[in-house]
């Protein structure tokens, strides 16, 4: 018998209808209308934009068994989604949006060496007796089809697959992937853990920021648990932790760090790090840790190509079941071109507007868009600029202002430095410190607290103060 659209959702229904409550089919099941068949592909047609996305978040799962069922492994489900207020005439604009179509990431159980009868604490707080379970933290939607190969990524995004086709066991080991903010280094890193996980499904695999790691350490310090915290960091087999440059100052931190990630190495583990510099930038991190960072691959991340900036520009719209004039979309590629996720962040303005205010896709309305994101989009501003600016301020060079010299005016200056930096930067007080002559956090902090106290005080001061904002914000 020849497979139909019809046929084959109708037998989908069938076996959705047995699995779950009547209400929930009637409301979310019964308005599907089958629209074609090619091959493993089946489109059906969706009331709604909303509709779709409740249908990925909550029945995905069922949808993929029942596809599965009636076309086999490789079976694919693409919505027609009807947008309604769109732009351009009375009739709703129907659009194609393909479904993620990817396994749900499941909770990963692994043994746990308990010496004694007591329950091992996890930080993520999902204990267990004899097994602990481990949530991966993936998104599933960072995956390698959906990270875009260009000339500034491959040599990072090949040794991503090398990592995800044999975790542990490359030279790559560990896999330190680094560059500026929004070119895609969380994305790469957690494509990596959702293709282990698909390749591999009985191996653990733990993404985690490492400001929440911190913290875990901290809570585990404050409860008396930090051996359980050890001994769960232990047990991953793809350990990725995500802007390892906060680590910077953080003493107890970097040692817990460095001995889990001696056990994770020595046992044949795979771990992955972001960084938004190389190691050898790396202002405030103990030798012996910079050392381990460079004992795998260091793998630059730099701005996209023109080519590779339109290539992302298709895949987003596609992803989004949208259509946009080519002239468009090389007008957006020219003029964002630092930031895949201001690219990103362009494109979702530009279907919000047409949505929303019934506006066309035009060079013109993206033009606004560019020039509103673009300019409102913070630059990322470093130490060494803060310093630079404020010595040119001041007239004066950058070594002058890091000197031991208690002169009034140098230390204010140096005193301004480190007030911008708090301000201005995410580095901790330690770091802060550590950079602009070799002060502490307490130095640092007395710092911040004169210049707040001087702003209310003195207007010569106060000046400066707005002066020099002026200068490093705009």
């Amino acid at each position: 018998m020849i497979k139909t659209a019809d046929s084959v959702w109708n037998e989908c229904l069938s076996f959705i209808k047995d699995n779950i409550k009547h209400q929930a089919y009637k409301t979310w099941f019964e308005p599907i209308k089958p629209v074609k068949l090619a091959e493993e592909a089946l489109t059906v047609q969706v009331p709604s934009k909303f509709f779709y996305e409740w249908l990925e978040e909550h029945y995905i799962k069922l949808l993929r068994v029942a596809l599965v069922k009636e076309l086999g492994a490789d079976a694919r489900l693409i919505y027609d989604v009807r947008l309604e207020n769109t732009y351009s005439s009375n009739s709703p604009q129907i659009v194609k949006i393909p479904s993620s179509n990817r396994k749900p990431l499941k909770t990963q159980k692994k043994a746990a060496p308990l010496e004694s009868k007591r329950e091992l604490k996890n930080p993520f707080v999902i204990p267990g007796l004899q097994k602990v379970k481990i949530e991966s933290q993936l998104n599933p939607n960072y995956n390698f089809i959906n990270y875009i190969e260009g000339d500034a990524n491959r040599l990072a995004r090949s040794a991503g697959m090398a990592v995800a086709n044999k975790p542990g066991g490359t030279s790559f080991n560990p896999l330190l992937v680094y560059g500026p903010v929004g070119l895609g280094k969380t994305h790469l890193v957690q494509a990596i853990g959702v293709e282990v996980k698909e390749k591999y499904p009985d191996k653990t695999v733990l993404y985690i920021s490492s400001e929440k790691f911190t913290q875990q350490f901290i809570d585990s310090v404050k409860s008396n648990t930090r051996n359980d915290f050890i001994h769960f960091y232990e047990m991953v087999d793809v350990l990725i932790i995500d802007d390892i440059q906060f680590l910077s100052g953080k003493t107890g931190t970097q040692e817990v760090f460095f001995h889990i990630f001696n056990h994770l190495h020595q046992n044949g583990k795979q771990v992955i790090l972001t960084s938004d510099k190389a190691p050898v930038d790396m202002q405030d991190i103990e030798l012996r840790l910079l050392s381990r960072f460079k004992w795998g691959l260091s793998a630059e991340l730099q701005p996209p190509s023109f080519e590779t900036r339109v290539s992302i520009l298709h895949n987003k719209l596609y992803q989004d079941g949208v259509e946009m004039s080519e002239d468009v979309i090389e007008y957006i590629a020219k003029n964002v071109k630092a930031n895949v996720r201001e690219l990103e962040g362009v494109i979702i303005s530009m279907i919000a507007q047409a949505s929303f205010n019934r506006r066309e896709f035009t060079v013109g309305l993206a033009r606004e868009i560019v020039d509103k994101f673009v300019k409102s989009t913070k630059r990322e501003i470093s130490i060494d600029y803060i310093q630079k600016v404020v010595a040119k301020y001041f007239d004066m060079d950058v070594a002058t202002l890091q000197s031991k010299t208690r002169k009034r005016h140098i230390v204010q200056a140096r005193q301004l430095a480190m007030f911008f930096a708090k301000r201005l930067t995410k580095l901790s007080l330690a770091s802060i410190g550590s950079q602009i002559g070799k002060r502490d956090h307490a130095t640092v902090l007395h710092a911040c607290k004169t210049v707040d106290n001087l702003t209310d005080t003195d207007k010569q001061f106060k000046k400066y103060v707005e002066d020099l904002t002026k200068k490093l914000t705009f």
